[in-house]
């Protein structure tokens, strides 16, 4: 027998917005697919690889829990850090419900009290979300648990694998009950508020990010330049990776193009999976040493220009 697609109650829908902070690397990204149930956010080991807010929409019975992952609140150095930063914190602005995910094997550090003094001056509601549960002995987890409940003193502290799946299904249930009564605002087949434009630059970055092991990935930049949807039902995406010095298009471009075309074949499979169509995907390698500097690249990304 196969089960019937759930349809909402109209009379008893709720929706609201659920800003998801953390440190970088804390696995706020994993966190965000997991509760949507598939991939809108991209993930590497690398921290500080979200740089700008994207919405994931996560459904649980009659509850649309709208979740905005944030880039990793950290120390700004560079005008790029900055517009990050400031995007992670107007990510927790007019949220119905901040979520602060901890990295519990790394614990608490100087960048999460930097976090966590910022979150105590809010008056927003918050939740704690101790990730990586599965690689973090208990004693310390009770330990953390106490202590960040006598900093922030948080509605509720959740203990999760995101990697796992661990404690997810408790706490999507937690986020759908805390939600506003009111409409939903986006279809119940629609995951997340980004364009498929700014979801092919995301992916090719993520793929920046996991083949390329050096600090390049810190210094690039994924302009997608033209996205043509084709007559036969696919789509011709045209991007290009912008680097600072000719050593660094020579690290992407690899021997012979190999990198270069590694990187655009997963991107392109990976794409497609996510699309549901074929995807021709080009890429172009470009030295631009002042790309940090470019107001047009900043807004293409989705991210502020901050002074």
């Amino acid at each position: 027998m196969t089960d019937l697609p759930h349809t909402p109650d109209l009379d008893r829908q709720s929706c609201g917005l659920v800003a998801v902070v953390g440190a970088p690397n804390a696995g706020k990204s994993t966190l965000v697919n997991a509760l949507v149930g598939q991939k809108v956010a991209i993930v590497s080991p690398k921290a500080q690889t979200t740089r700008v807010r994207l919405m994931g929409v996560a459904i649980e019975g009659d509850a649309q829990i709208l979740l905005v992952d944030t880039p990793g609140i950290f120390e700004p150095r560079r005008r790029l850090d900055r517009a990050m930063v400031a995007a992670a914190w107007t990510g927790a602005t007019d949220a119905d419900l901040i979520a602060l995910v901890i990295d519990a094997k790394t614990g608490i550090n100087a960048k999460l009290n930097m976090l966590i003094e910022g979150l105590a001056q809010r008056r927003e509601a918050r939740i704690v979300i101790l990730n990586k549960v599965d690689v973090t002995p208990k004693e310390k987890l009770l330990e953390l648990a106490v202590r960040l409940n006598d900093a922030l003193a948080p509605e509720e502290i959740f203990m999760v694998s995101a990697a796992t799946g661990d404690g997810i299904a408790g706490l999507k249930a937690a986020l759908a009950r805390r939600v506003p009564a009111g409409p939903w605002h986006f279809p119940e087949d629609q995951v997340s508020d980004a364009t498929d434009r700014m979801l092919a630059a995301e992916v090719t970055r993520e793929q920046l990010y996991l083949q390329l092991h050096a600090e390049l990935p810190y210094a690039s930049a994924v302009d997608t330049e033209k996205y043509e949807e084709r007559k036969d039902g696919s789509v011709a995406i045209h991007q290009q990776i912008l680097v600072g010095r000719d050593t660094q298009r020579a690290i992407v471009l690899g021997k012979g193009g190999a990198r270069l075309k590694e990187i655009g074949s997963r991107s392109r499979e990976e794409l497609g999976k996510l699309l549901g169509k074929q995807v021709h995907l080009f890429l172009h390698v470009k030295v631009k040493p002042d790309w940090e500097e470019d107001r047009g690249l900043y807004r293409d990304i989705g991210l502020d220009w901050v002074d």
